[in-house]
């Protein structure tokens, strides 16, 4: 429940601060003395949209927070699902600064304002007098009947199937079109892909082609440097490796005289050796270099073709191209297998659906079993809130699809009178009887739901006299279940109340601004005096302001 709620620098607040309890508080006030200002500030703290122009004083910042205690009410795992650190006393804050920047705190952690709103409509229901409306709705008929019905958990299965049937329906339509576009480009793949397969694509082939090509376009080159080069090697008297043999013969008969000349000695046979070697190597290479223009053809028409299907598939390297080709190797084998693939999808729908109609069908039932007591609850209330004759009639029925409460459509009528027929809501009651309606509506969900506190703003509109003094009654014992908080201008509701605030608004030298007091018991009933008879406070209005209070103690 709110225990504490703050305001600072908004509207035509400086700043306020106020405690509030369990049970039923009450605020009043004048009209224009500021009690929207309240609301509005309350809707910034459960994450509605800031406004820069909702500063008081525009070169300060505005600061909003509230208090509240969570223990009861097992919130723990939403807090973990939005990733909030849990508090059983959790501070909520909300910031406007002067350049129109907005921040949002829960325990001094920073928050979205998405998360804060989820957060937000668990913590507290604020039902204005526009929102009576919302009982003509059909998603708030149906959480309405669903409470009633324990359908949270068969909901969320059904929701859960409902996704999966979706997005498989979603896959087996985009297979269908895949397999006509497929169709469609299936022999070109094809076409390609053999093509790739034909070229003997491997990693290493193009650089050794190319190799090949560079060496058999160069054979008659390479045969004559090859031959020039033995001839340097081992040419009679002037080769290198007969004067090596001379050099060699010459320090082999002085390389007794010292250790340098053997080395010098062993060093020359070690060059000897290598050039010996080498010019083997140099007569194998002029032996296997030989002129093959089929081969040279061959090799070039290879190249040629892998240069065509790089430039043809934008691919720079055999790895690309191998990238291609395996995808076309896909493209072509799911070609083959889309049928299967549709037909496999198509009874993944079919089992999906056939869990949700189970589900759906589960969820009419449960609704079913409500709809007679959900009625006799709502007319037990308005009869107590003045409308003796009022009846309402649930209209569940079945239609083809699928959304998210099943395959149910539900309708809320109603008749204020005898010998009227019954009709939608909006349409049949008044501006009064929607007030009382949505009242009995809170009261039968409060039994069946935990929310920790409702902030009723003037729903006793259209009302007075005894439909007053029974509405207050329902707000009593609504409050011994939830925190109630209601703005309310009737003196029967404001006396019923456990805790009692007044909005007033004050004008100071050249500034005005909204203030919220509590009200002690003489102070209540003055205040109930006023709501009875205006400022002139007769006799009469204070001895019926005390008889009020009186008759709550």
């Amino acid at each position: 429940m709110l225990t504490a709620f703050s305001i600072k620098n908004f509207a035509l607040v400086e700043d306020l601060h106020v405690n509030f309890g369990r049970g039923l508080s009450i605020i009043t006030g004048e009209t224009g003395a500021g009690k929207s200002i309240l609301l509005d500030a309350l809707g910034l703290l459960l994450g509605n949209r800031a406004d820069l122009g909702s500063l008081k004083n525009k070169e300060e910042k505005c600061v909003i927070e509230g208090e509240f205690a969570i223990q009861k009410y097992h919130l723990q795992a939403l807090f973990g699902q939005l990733e909030f650190d849990y508090e059983d006393l959790t501070l909520v804050r909300r910031e406007i600064l002067p350049s129109g920047k907005s921040r949002a705190f829960v325990n001094d952690t920073p928050v979205s304002l998405q998360n804060l709103t989820s957060l937000g409509e668990k913590l507290i229901d604020i039902h204005s007098q526009h929102q009576t409306l919302q009982i003509a709705d059909t998603i708030f008929q149906f959480q309405l009947v669903d409470a009633l019905a324990n359908n949270q958990n068969a909901l969320s299965d059904f929701r859960s199937v409902l996704k999966n049937l979706n997005q498989a329906k979603a896959e087996h339509h985009k297979l269908i079109e895949e397999q006509k576009e497929a169709e469609k480009q299936a022999e070109y793949n094809r076409y390609l892909l053999d093509e790739l397969l034909k070229s003997d694509i491997k990693i290493g082939n193009q650089q050794a082609w190319e190799e090949q090509s560079l060496q058999l376009s160069n054979v008659e080159n390479i045969q004559q440097q090859l031959s020039e080069s033995l001839a340097h090697l081992d040419h009679e008297e002037i080769g290198v490796l007969h004067q090596l043999t001379q050099i060699k013969n010459a320090l082999g008969k002085i390389t007794s005289l010292s250790n340098e000349l053997q080395t010098a000695f062993d060093r020359i046979e070690s060059v000897r050796i290598e050039l010996v070697d080498l010019s083997t190597t140099l007569l194998l290479l002029a032996e296997k270099t030989e002129s093959d223009p089929e081969q040279l053809l061959l090799i070039d028409q290879k190249l040629q073709t892998l240069y065509q299907l790089q430039k043809k598939h934008q691919a720079d390297t055999e790895e690309d191209l191998i990238a291609v080709r395996e995808a076309l190797e896909e493209k072509v084998l799911k070609t083959e297998n889309l049928s299967t693939l549709i037909k496999n999808k198509k009874q993944e729908v079919e089992n999906l659906t056939n869990q949700a109609t189970s589900l759906a069908d589960l969820l009419h039932e449960n609704r079913t079993q409500v709809l007679e007591n959900l009625q006799q609850q709502l007319q037990e209330i308005v009869l107590q809130l003045g409308m003796p004759y009022a009846r309402f009639q649930i209209n569940l029925s079945n239609k083809d699809d699928f959304d998210k409460f099943g395959k149910d459509q539900i309708e809320i009528l109603f008749s204020a009178n005898k010998g009227i027929p019954f009709g939608p809501l909006k349409k049949i009651a008044s501006g009064g009887e929607l007030s009382r309606v949505m009242l009995a509506v809170k009261a039968v969900l409060a039994r069946h739901i935990s929310l920790p506190t409702i902030i009723f703003d003037e729903i006793d509109s259209g009302i007075s006299g005894e439909v007053a003094k029974q509405m207050a009654s329902v707000l009593d014992k609504l409050s011994q279940s939830l925190q109630v908080i209601a703005i309310t201008h009737l003196p029967q509701i404001a006396a019923k109340g456990e805790h009692h605030f007044k909005v007033y608004k004050e004008t100071l030298a050249d500034t005005t601004r909204t203030q919220l007091t509590f009200l002690d018991k003489p102070s209540r009933v003055k205040e109930l005096a006023e709501m009875l008879g205006g400022k002139s406070m007769s006799d009469s209005a204070m001895a019926h302001a005390k008889e009020l209070l009186a008759g709550e103690d």
